[in-house]
């Protein structure tokens, strides 16, 4: 049996994709990633309702032992909130959650170092394949 190794989160929609904004996610699945950096596990947790950098989520997400983030983008709120909370944030991730997880685990997923500055209802965050 596999130990669990690292617990992984993504910001995901309705239809199974990493949302473009964490902070206006329906819901985090979590990943569990065992030692040898395979998929062992996942659940779903629910969004809180709110801006996501002004909620509880990041003492939520530590508490629950995630380590690290899979996210379509977010603001610096969010970003210092949940460094501060020691989860490493992945920002620029885009598509289905199962193929974001599977090129994370092949090590080709980096920070787009992009983040997001506007917040009102009408607003969309972008990135660039």
């Amino acid at each position: 049996m596999s130990t669990i190794n690292q617990l992984v989160a993504v910001p995901t929609n309705n239809e199974q994709c990493v949302d473009d904004h964490f902070g206006h996610c329906q819901f985090y699945t979590i990943f569990s990633i065992d030692s040898d950096r395979k998929i062992c596990g996942s659940s779903v947790f629910p969004s809180p309702q709110g801006c996501g950098c002004k909620s509880d989520i990041a003492s939520v997400l530590k508490a629950k032992g995630v380590t690290v983030m899979l996210a379509g983008n977010m603001g610096q709120g969010a970003l210092n909130v949940l460094t501060k909370y020691g989860i490493e944030v992945v920002r620029g991730c885009f598509g289905s959650v199962s193929d974001v997880m599977d090129s994370y685990l092949q090590g080709k997923v980096k920070d787009s170092g992009e983040g997001c500055t506007q917040h009102d209802d009408a607003h969309e965050c972008n990135h660039s394949e």
